[in-house]
């Protein structure tokens, strides 16, 4: 599709010679007179691309250009200058032009210079829509829960979303932590800043340190060229480091000098680099025990949890199950639905892998099942053999039971289904993996 050009200048010979040299390229060309003449012509339609002369009779080009960015900031405008005037250069680069040109110019640097501007133009149009569509997807509005809860959850974000405190956002895998960092940083002022991000549970030690605080050339074996961190690459905007509670005591420390002074080195570097962050730390990990157990700094953990946050499992707010699956419906298929039955065993399944797994089921379903009605077959088959928990399903008998044989019961065929994966089977069972390994000593499973 031709771009569409506007070129004002007084001189018609000159908007000629323009105006033919960009036709014969493709471009579709209009052409005004005056300053006056260019604002009347957006009324019909805006062009891609404004190419105006500074020196005209009425409204100058400097004018020009100041009312045109009112109303279009992000339209490029290519300035004509007279040559030699680095001045009025530099005054319409100040006034928001994208690029200029000195006459006289020469036809190929005049068709270079309007394809640079067209590209800025255009790649500002894609920050925009992506950003508008980050804005739709991570803003609190879009995020799916009527539950008590998880209004709670909500009204904390838009509240402390403004300020700068530094939160910390703790769940189970799968709740949701990322989506509402993300929510916090796009309602902040610090929205048009970098949100960057680093799980920490993936890398070792020493790595961490480098992706954290970046590193010099020669820092260490394979360090051929220098390299920013996270930090310094989140500079006036939201760091989210995604299971902090398994950071190392030693890069703890680092850390908590960081988030003091704002300051750091690079590794192998000397000199201190200044930043201005917001951090933003999750954790499936209880932070308070590990503090008494000594295993997380106390004075990093009251950095840290300044504004807590604290996301609820699914089978804790199953009234947006329904929600959440109708939801994930829409987003991967536009004419399919789940029967009454597969909703019910939905709504039945505990969910260890809480919304995340919920959204892959859905995902699933919808490329397996081969009409447009989901059933139970098209469900996982631990969805569909899974314990319900409807209150008709589980009876307490009559006699009474001890609760320890329950627990040791279900353990055991939890460990049996995952083949003796324990990671595995704390997910089934909805609870920590050092939960589990509690209560298989307790119970003498591991014999």
């Amino acid at each position: 599709m031709p771009s569409s050009i506007l070129i004002v200048d007084d001189e018609k010979n000159m908007r000629f010679v323009i105006g033919r040299a960009l036709s014969s390229a493709g471009h579709d060309v209009r052409e005004a007179a005056s300053g006056e003449d260019a604002l009347k012509a957006f009324e019909e339609a805006i062009p891609d691309l404004i190419i105006l002369d500074q020196r005209m009779p009425g409204m100058g080009g400097l004018a020009t250009l100041t009312e045109i960015k009112k109303e279009h900031p992000d339209l490029p405008v290519i300035m004509l200058t007279a040559h030699g005037n680095v001045e009025s250069a530099v005054q319409a680069m100040k006034a928001g032009a994208t690029e200029y040109l000195t006459k006289p110019f020469d036809v190929a640097e005049l068709k270079l210079t309007v394809a640079r501007a067209l590209k800025v133009g255009n790649l500002v149009r894609q920050v925009d829509y992506l950003r508008g569509e980050l804005e739709r997807d991570y803003d609190t509005s879009g995020i799916v829960g009527e539950s008590r809860l998880m209004k709670d959850v909500l009204e904390t974000v838009s509240r402390v979303a403004a300020s700068d405190a530094n939160v910390m956002v703790y769940g189970e895998s799968g709740t949701g932590k990322e989506l509402i960092a993300r929510a916090l940083h796009e309602q902040s002022n610090r929205s048009r800043n970098p949100f960057i991000q680093l799980s920490c549970a993936a890398l070792p030690e020493t790595l961490l340190e480098s992706e954290l605080f970046g590193y010099e050339k020669g820092a260490f074996t394979g360090a051929a060229d220098s390299k920013p961190g996270r930090f310094e690459l989140a500079d006036s905007g939201t760091l989210f480091l995604d299971e902090i509670g398994d950071i190392s005591l030693t890069v703890q420390v680092k850390l908590l000098r960081v988030l003091e002074q704002m300051s750091f080195e690079r590794l192998g570097g000397s000199k201190t680099l200044s930043v201005d962050i917001r951090l933003i730390g999750a954790t499936n990990r209880d932070l308070p025990s590990m503090v008494k157990e000594g295993e997380f700094r106390e004075d990093l953990f009251y950095r840290l949890n300044v504004i807590p946050i604290t996301l609820p499992p699914l089978r804790e707010r199953r009234g947006d199950i329904k929600l959440l699956a109708q939801h994930f419906l829409s987003r991967f298929s536009t004419d399919k639905e789940l029967s009454a039955e597969s909703q019910k065993l939905l709504d039945d399944y505990h969910w260890p892998g809480n919304v995340r797994e919920l959204q892959n089921t859905i995902e699933r379903a919808t490329i397996l099942s081969r009409g447009k009605i989901i059933g139970p077959d098209d469900l996982p088959a631990e969805i569909r053999q899974g314990i319900s928990l409807s209150s008709d399903a589980i009876r307490l008998p009559a006699e009474g039971v001890a609760l320890e044989k329950v627990e040791r019961e279900l353990i055991t065929q939890a460990l049996e289904r995952t083949g003796g994966n324990r990671t595995k089977a704390a997910e089934l069972l909805g609870i920590s993996r050092h939960t589990l390994l509690y209560r298989i000593e307790k119970y003498g499973l591991d014999q």
